[in-house]
């Protein structure tokens, strides 16, 4: 394909977040209630769409777990695929839970999210971080995750992209976070040209941000490379959304999809292409 925009996620397509992100999801439900998720359960959620946002996913987790623990038997597939049937994202798994069979009422009285936000970003960001980032000191010392996440973009690659297309950024990720994982990768990235948590009130899937970047580089086509099915559907929306350019999505698979079974989900969820990594994305464009 061809395309003179690139557009790229952070995580899990610049940087891997599997010891950082995806372990504090793990481990600040833990530290909270003594308890916790499989982390392969956080790739149920991720694709049962509307989890962007590592905190929301945290707490819906919790969710999970805490209904699990007062007497519903819903397995973490179920209850997936329900906040699926209900249009993903945490209202949805809240209104999942209300409706299970089994479900005691306390389960939202313990459900405190406050102390999950807190709890997961200290594990993140660690003590010094936290205290810049957040405004006050953290509940305990950590060294931070953050500091541990390996780059994904060669060099080589990253120079390329840079010169042959115009490069842009949408992240699910805080700005303070996303320019800390940008300055790692290498990528100067303006301000502009990138859209993180901070920058829209829409998430993805809403193609809001992917068309307002294509209408500043007045692109005429646009790829954008990620690691989610929402990803995906990101791109399938703003192509729809926005008639006059051409945008495709491409997965790749450094995240939580992974091989034969990540590529199908891809290629159903509409990618235009599967790439092992980011590095392998001039093999399936080029410039236009």
């Amino acid at each position: 394909m061809q395309a003179d925009t690139v557009v790229l996620d952070i995580d899990g397509v610049l940087v891997d977040v599997s010891g950082s992100y995806r372990r504090a999801i793990v481990e600040s439900i833990e530290r909270v209630y003594g308890e916790t998720i499989d982390p392969e359960a956080i790739q149920a959620f991720k694709n049962a769409g509307g989890f962007n946002n590592d905190w929301e996913l945290t707490y819906a987790a919790a969710l999970f777990m805490l209904a699990r623990e007062t007497g519903a038997t819903v397995s973490v597939e179920t209850f997936t695929d329900r906040i699926a049937a209900e249009g993903g994202g945490l209202e949805a798994a809240e209104a999942v839970t209300e409706a299970l069979d089994g479900i005691d009422a306390a389960v939202f009285d313990r459900w405190d999210r406050d102390r999950l936000h807190e709890t997961f970003q200290t594990l993140y960001l660690g003590t010094e971080l936290y205290t810049e980032l957040e405004g006050g000191a953290p509940p305990f010392d950590a060294p931070g995750y953050i500091h541990d996440e390996p780059v994904l973009l060669s060099t080589a690659v990253r120079d390329e992209l840079t010169e042959a297309y115009n490069v842009g950024v949408v992240t699910g990720r805080p700005r303070a976070e996303a320019e800390i994982a940008l300055d790692r990768v290498g990528l100067e990235i303006p301000p502009v040209h990138r859209f993180t948590m901070d920058d829209w009130e829409h998430g993805k899937p809403h193609p809001a941000a992917l068309v307002r970047l294509a209408d500043r580089f007045e692109s005429e086509s646009v790829v954008f490379v990620g690691d989610t099915l929402d990803d995906i559907e990101t791109a399938v929306n703003a192509d729809e959304a926005d008639p006059d350019r051409t945008y495709a999505g491409i997965g790749a698979l450094t995240g939580g999809l992974t091989g034969e079974e990540g590529r199908s989900a891809f290629e159903a969820a509409g990618a235009a292409a599967v790439i092992e990594s980011i590095n392998d994305l001039p093999t399936v464009c080029d410039p236009r």
